[in-house]
């Protein structure tokens, strides 16, 4: 997502720093390896990365039912018949009877409504836009497209594992929904966990993933008090699993080095019942990491450590 946006006030950047502090240790302890094989090889490069990483799947080899090629799209799923997006029945697995609602920042069609997405919508503590078209790569690679693409492998993902799997929007509406409706439908899913996928929009030579967590905010309708532990925990396996498996390195612009910022001006998050946290892949408008981000298979890489961080938060 850009941070130039209704739902996404500009955090103040932070200098980049030198290598991890105790802190990283201390808030993600699964990351601190993947940083430590980030920092000897020098980074992800391309379509390489770590290879030999526990897959979210039991049998299969990860990426085998993704498409391979940038090109190439996932399937369209069918039609909703309901707020959320339909999910196809689940397969019997560890995450059996377990909810997960994935969350793809932005859709594609929020270009063509400007005055629907701008108008302003209740998200707890104030009014905010209903939500904004999002960034893309500096050759046109919108975040709209990206967050779907990692849906979609996601949704793969996790129902192999036998969850229940429900998308927010599957560019099967024409703009939104909005950052309170959004909440809304991972609240009445009863999801066991929320996710939302985003990527930056920030200056080039800033680069890097970063988490977002819900502070404690209780007012208006906003009252996440109960979610706020088990948000964390879930942020802290998705930001571990994640550098394990993609290799990228932590926000070097964004909260303290390990990956993990704390807000609480996201209607998304304010309103939001159930544990849930936004990541944001990397940033699109710097070059490195707009390469990973149009790769085919480092968003398969992607979508897994982001599900294996859930299926960790979901089996304890």
């Amino acid at each position: 997502m850009s941070y130039v946006g209704p739902d996404f006030e500009p955090p103040q950047p932070r200098r980049r720093r030198g290598p991890l502090t105790v802190a990283l240790a201390a808030l993600v302890p699964g990351a601190l390896l993947g940083w430590l094989v980030y920092e000897t090889v020098g980074g992800p490069g391309g379509d390489e990365g770590p290879s030999g990483q526990a897959s979210v799947r039991s049998s299969s080899p990860a990426a085998s039912s993704a498409p391979s090629d940038d090109a190439k799209e996932p399937s369209a799923s069918p039609k909703p018949t309901a707020t959320a997006s339909a999910s196809a029945p689940a397969a019997s697995g560890p995450l059996k009877g377990k909810v997960v609602v994935i969350d793809p920042g932005h859709n594609p069609g929020n270009f063509q409504h400007a005055s629907d997405i701008n108008r302003k919508v209740d998200i707890g503590t104030n009014s905010k836009e209903c939500d904004t078209t999002g960034t893309s790569t500096n050759d046109g690679y919108t975040e709209a497209k990206f967050t779907l693409d990692v849906a979609h492998r996601m949704r793969t993902l996790l129902q192999e594992q036998g969850a229940t799997v429900k998308l927010t929007q599957d560019g099967d509406r024409p703009f939104g929904p909005c950052v309170d409706e959004r909440a809304r439908i991972g609240n009445q899913a009863e999801a066991d966990a929320v996710v939302s996928i985003h990527a930056d929009g920030s200056g080039a030579g800033n680069r890097g993933f970063h988490v977002i967590l819900p502070g404690a905010v209780h007012a208006g309708a906003a009252d996440t008090r109960a979610i706020v532990g088990p948000s964390r925990d879930l942020g802290e396996r998705v930001a571990g699993r994640f550098v394990a498996v993609t290799g990228s390195a932590p926000s070097n612009y964004i909260g303290d080095g390990g990956g993990l910022v704390t807000r609480k001006d996201l209607g998304g998050l304010n309103l939001s019942t159930v544990p849930k946290v936004f990541i944001e892949c990397g940033n699109m408008r710097d070059s490195k990491d707009a390469a990973l981000l149009t790769s085919g298979a480092w968003r398969q890489k992607a979508a897994q450590g982001i599900s294996e961080g859930i299926v960790s938060f979901l089996r304890g």
